[in-house]
């Protein structure tokens, strides 16, 4: 694991839901980016968002994106653009974040698998309780597909995007941890479908509901399983988890957080930076 993550601090947020804006936890960790390039501290930011669709910047620009932006919003889902790579993902209260924001250890390191070899070592670790080999590689017909999917019997649980900034960046991973898989899969390939007029020609993801499962289907993480990953990525960084529903978020005493005023006007810049259709 990349030795600036072992001596990383835990914001875990898995259980505030006080913003329903999407692009807060995106902003959120632009900021704490930027703190870790000026000698700030590595952090480990873990979060979940109880219902938006985040969008990849090529999804934001397909030919039918408007009409598939107002069916998910139609349906109770706030959508946004994010600022890492990557394709579409749904997030849900079954699916947590992680973000690993260090330093890097030079301004002109461009290697980047490092630090996604990183992120696949501590979940890896993780879940070595579970007994369920982890693999990396991409799985045909999975949403938001790259290299470095994350799963188990042939079945993606896991997604990993990177945000580079000049001193610093941040790998950002979902992982479906309850619930099902193939739902999900099939919730996107509906929108992919919308976006798309019906034109599999456009060099989206063909997602096919087959591929993609959660760590409660594959490794029995239950119950409350998003918890318990949440619980197990800790351990595995050497930090004592808290209690399993604390009300808050659990902020170590050694990290400030920008105010709050602060992260408000980093989610109007990447809402303008990064806007859908356009």
């Amino acid at each position: 694991m990349n030795d600036a993550w072992q001596s990383m601090l835990v914001l875990n947020r898995i259980n505030d839901f006080t913003s329903t804006d999407p692009l807060y936890a995106f902003a959120l960790d632009e900021l704490l980016c930027r703190s870790a390039g000026k000698g700030g501290p590595a952090v480990c930011h873990i979060w979940r968002h109880p219902g938006a669709f985040i969008m990849g910047l090529r999804d934001s620009r397909m030919p039918h994106v408007q009409e598939a932006r107002q069916w998910l919003e139609s349906s109770g889902w706030a959508t946004a653009v994010r600022n890492s790579g990557g394709a579409a993902v749904p997030l849900d209260a079954g699916v947590v974040n992680l973000s690993l924001i260090a330093p890097k250890t030079h301004v002109l390191d461009y290697h980047f698998h490092n630090d996604f070899e990183g992120m696949f070592a501590l979940i890896r670790e993780a879940l070595k309780g579970t007994g369920r080999q982890v693999d990396k590689g991409e799985i045909t017909g999975a949403y938001c597909p790259g290299d470095f999917d994350l799963s188990i019997d042939g079945f993606k649980f896991c997604g990993i995007a990177q945000r580079r900034q000049t001193h610093a960046t941040i790998v950002q991973a979902f992982v479906v941890t309850e619930g099902s898989g193939s739902a999900r899969a099939a919730f996107v390939r509906q929108f992919y479908d919308i976006a798309s007029g019906g034109d599999d020609t456009l060099g989206h993801p063909l997602v096919s509901a087959d591929s993609t499962a959660s760590l409660e289907e594959l490794a029995g993480l239950v119950p409350h399983g998003s918890h318990a990953f949440a619980q197990a990525v800790q351990q595995a960084l050497g930090v004592a988890p808290p209690t399993p529903h604390a009300a808050d978020a659990v902020q170590p005493s050694e990290l400030q957080l920008p105010e709050p005023a602060e992260v408000e006007a980093m989610v109007a810049t990447l809402r303008s930076r990064y806007t859908i259709g356009q």
